[in-house]
């Protein structure tokens, strides 16, 4: 997974500080206030927050900061969410519909091409 969509960046967009909370947010599909009050409480967590702070600053320097037309929609966000989360449900999800739509095609072929007398019979008489 080596496309743009599939990488952890700084949401400078939504930020407080420096965008990480919101990179790590937007990455995993939790909503940022829970991920800011996780990253406060690991911070107030007795010997934790010596380096919960080191490795957010760490972090906020090495990602690179979010294109902003990364996502067309908000649907094409969801997916790519989706795909980062687990990308085998997301493949089996796109196959499901893939069949349903060709399940559906086949039927509407099996109308149109089957033997249907009053359809044959409006197509004679518009002739």
């Amino acid at each position: 997974m080596n496309s743009p969509r599939t990488s952890l960046y700084r949401d400078s967009a939504n930020a407080k500080l420096m965008g990480v909370c919101a990179g790590i947010a937007e990455y995993t599909g939790i909503d940022k206030f829970w991920v800011r009050l996780g990253m406060v409480g690991a911070t107030l967590l007795p010997g934790m927050g010596a380096f919960t702070i080191p490795l957010y600053f760490i972090a906020g320097f090495l990602l690179k900061k979010k294109p902003p037309y990364l996502y067309r929609d908000q649907g094409e966000e969801q997916y790519w969410q989706r795909v980062r989360q687990s990308p085998k449900r997301t493949a089996r999800e796109i196959r499901a519909r893939f069949r349903d739509i060709d399940r559906r095609l086949a039927d509407v072929e099996t109308y149109y091409v089957s033997n249907n007398p009053r359809l044959t019979a409006e197509i004679e008489e518009l002739r």
